[in-house]
């Protein structure tokens, strides 16, 4: 019996459903019985089914039951349950949140109307039309499982043969020992080869029938779907001919008479200004909510009214930006071009627990790992990914009010989370020396230096300057640790920002990040516990939750909530929403002492204004699984610029060849950069010890453009930028930075 599984087609055996790669799969909760209840199951919608597993790992060998939705009839329930009739049976599913319930429902109905026209389409008429743009996804789908099946039968095919001949052989050899005392174990010989046979062939029988039905299916519609497709190129080919042709028709006229286009730039000015005067109605409603708010921290939301105040575009109506703002123009401005894309990730095989099964308990910065645990950017591009949303601090800049401000500042510590919710992998961590600048003065008033001011502990620091208003500056250290079945990322250090007008200072730190799942299932990351944001100027405190996800929460999953206080301890503002999506503001109005709750804790109940938007995150761009999930921003960090430092993260060979899909030359390339790191901070030691024996001063490693020392604010001991670094650029003299990148080590 081992012989046939290990023999048998990987991942499924043939004739049980394969979901394919496009598939819609998670989690659901059916009902099974009254002793059991609900209980949790992995759904899997793919091709017109609806297929469920007890696990996920059950989807390789054993499908509990598969629901056609072609007949089937979907109904919504209360809160979060849907009921699937088929049959006669009718199947009660829950999921865990609404979003989540709409989610299902969504991609159910839309199956349902795929595979009803489907079975309308399945006569030899010849008459249908052509293959919607929504239809045409599946035909990837159906050539992939039709391959699938394919090499189901060819193995399948071998085995049989296989078995067959041992089947033979083990009569032939029963028939030679009739009457033998051995008879006894050779008849049992011939009953498991006969059992492997029969299983084997009922295989490759339910193969051949899952690929008749497939291919009878679908055989006419792909003819017809490919021929949509190549209409639908051509014609998008000639309109970006013909665009790209008014375009050069318009550019030479401004050329030859600019004047004359002036007009345009007064036409985009007045329908700004009616946006603005749009935005100024939404003010004046006056719709509120009730907020419960136990001690512990959770926040409880209850709504009274319609109509939100929400500005378009999702800036709030408290904070409209004035005249003189000029984060309100990034979208205007002419900006270099930057590019939109890099190589797709290869498919590169591991065996992830070799590596990974004597590190547990170590930090992940001591372990050599291959670059296919890692995407192409640093840590140092990394913690300057956190400025994708800088347009928040431009608006808080010109906030009147330090409890607007602190909402704003708020927001924007969610923000820099956003990107990780797909980002599993693990960025570089750079040599000590390393550096990384990001200019981005033309397109949002801003610039960063980044250096690696520390190999062990690993620390970074980071400066950032903005004609905006603002200067932030971080001093890091990442805590890492692999726990056996997830890996948990603790950074240690404070984030300051301090506003040039107003001179506010604030100070937050960042909360533990998770991997989980490292050995089996699909890579999952979450954000738990607290970040303590308090302006040291005026005493203004804002605390953030992040609430750890679990699958038995009906919260909505990845949910952030906090209260702004002011410095008598008044709370002032409800902030709510997630880290990968949203966070919006509630002005308290009113407030009460309400019961005491399940764990006796007291709770205070706000009244409050509906709630207002203050940030979104900004869509993925196309393509971006396969571009390791990076944001717009993300794909720009790594690119390649003129008159950065020799220590630049852009000029590190091993990143530079795993973003270009040479990760067998990546690897032998980090390797190197290790070894040579290890060997500079031997001789570093050695010469420590040299001084020490000898009396004299230890030459402690400075950083080149950063410098220790106690701030005057908070009291600690963190790295300031001491300048020079753009200064530098600007005459290209880099004569006293280090060759970290370059073969040192003599052969």
């Amino acid at each position: 019996m081992n012989e046939l599984v290990k023999s048998l087609p990987s991942p499924t055996l043939p004739g049980l459903h394969r979901p394919c790669p496009d598939a819609y799969r998670g989690w659901l909760f059916k009902w099974t019985n009254y002793l059991k209840g609900y209980q949790r199951r992995w759904f899997v919608l793919s091709n017109g089914l609806l297929s469920y597993y007890r696990t996920q790992a059950e989807m390789a060998h054993t499908c509990r039951g598969t629901i056609p939705l072609a007949t089937a009839h979907i109904e919504v329930g209360d809160t979060c349950h849907l009921v699937l009739t088929s049959g006669g049976r009718s199947y009660h599913l829950k999921a865990t949140s609404e979003g989540e319930c709409q989610r299902w429902v969504s991609a159910l109905q839309q199956a349902k109307a795929n595979a009803t026209l489907l079975m309308h389409h399945s006569d030899d008429s010849g008459d249908e039309g052509p293959v919607p743009p929504e239809e045409s996804a599946l035909t990837q789908g159906v050539l992939k499982t039709l391959a699938n099946k394919l090499d189901d039968l060819s193995t399948c095919n071998e085995l049989i043969g296989k078995h067959g001949a041992a089947l033979q052989r083990s009569l032939s050899e029963l028939e030679d020992l009739r009457g033998s005392t051995d008879s006894t174990d050779k008849v049992k010989a011939v009953n498991e080869r006969a059992t492997l046979f029969r299983i084997t062939s009922n295989a490759m029988i339910n193969a051949c029938r899952d690929f008749l039905d497939v291919a009878e299916s679908h055989s006419r519609r792909w003819q017809k779907a490919l021929q949509y497709e190549r209409e639908q190129r051509h014609h998008l080919e000639e309109t970006i001919e013909q665009l790209a042709k008014q375009h050069n028709s318009l550019e030479r006229a401004w050329r030859e008479n600019p004047t004359t286009y002036t007009g345009v730039e007064r036409s985009q000015e007045g329908d700004a200004s009616d946006e603005n005067d749009d935005a100024e109605f939404f003010d004046a409603m006056e719709d509120s909510a009730f907020i419960t708010v136990t001690a512990s921290g959770n926040i409880q939301h209850k709504r009274s009214g319609s109509n939100q105040s929400m500005m378009s575009g999702g800036v709030p109506n408290d904070w409209t930006h004035n005249e003189n703002d000029t984060s309100s123009t990034n979208h205007m401005q002419l900006r270099r071009p930057r590019r939109t894309r890099i190589p797709n990730k290869p498919n590169y095989s591991l065996n992830l627990w070799s590596i990974m099964k004597n590190c547990i308990g170590k930090d992940l910065c001591k372990i050599p790992m291959p670059v296919n645990f890692n995407e192409p950017l640093s840590m140092l591009q990394r913690l300057t990914e956190d400025l994708e949303y800088s347009e928040l601090l431009d608006r808080a800049a010109h906030c009147d009010s330090s409890l607007e401000q602190m909402c704003l500042v708020a927001a924007f510590s969610v923000s820099s989370y956003s990107t990780t919710v797909h980002r599993t992998a693990k960025p570089f961590n750079p040599l000590q020396g390393e550096t990384y600048e990001l200019d981005r003065l033309e397109e949002y008033g801003y610039r960063s230096i980044a250096e690696q001011v520390s190999h062990h502990p690993p620390a970074a620091a980071l400066h950032v300057t903005s004609q905006r208003g603002w200067t932030l500056w971080q001093h890091i250290t990442i805590d890492s640790k692999f726990r056996g079945k997830y890996i948990s990322v603790v950074p240690l250090g404070n984030i300051h920002l301090q506003f040039h007008s107003s001179g506010n200072h604030y100070v937050w730190s960042k909360v533990t990040s998770t991997v989980h799942n490292i050995i089996v299932g699909k890579l999952w990351i979450d954000q738990s516990g607290d970040i303590d944001i308090v302006n040291n100027t005026t005493k203004d405190t804002c605390r953030l939750k992040f609430s750890p996800y679990s699958y038995f929460s009906r919260d909505v999953p990845r949910k952030v909530t906090g209260v702004v206080e002011d410095s008598e301890g008044t709370a002032h503002y409800i902030l709510s929403g997630t880290w990968d999506e949203k966070m919006e503001s509630s002005k308290i109005v009113d407030s009460s002492q309400g019961c005491g709750g399940s764990e006796g804790k007291q709770k205070t109940v706000y009244q409050t204004l509906q709630p207002k938007l203050l940030w979104k995150k900004y869509p993925l761009p196309d393509n971006a699984e396969n571009m390791y999930f990076f944001s717009s921003l993300a794909l720009t960090l790594n690119e390649p610029e003129e008159g950065v430092a020799p220590t630049d993260s852009r000029l590190r060979p091993d990143q530079r060849l795993m973003e270009e899909g040479l990760w067998d030359e990546a690897n032998a390339q980090k390797q190197r950069l290790e070894e040579q790191q290890r060997q500079e901070r031997k001789k570093r030691e050695a010469q420590a010890n040299q001084a020490l024996e000898e009396g004299q001063d230890i030459d402690v490693y400075q950083p080149m453009w950063f410098e220790k020392r106690t701030d005057d604010t908070t009291g600690e001991i963190t790295y300031f930028y001491k300048g020079g670094y753009w200064e530098a650029k600007e005459r290209q003299e880099w004569r006293h930075c280090p060759n970290i990148f370059q073969d040192k080590i003599s052969p």
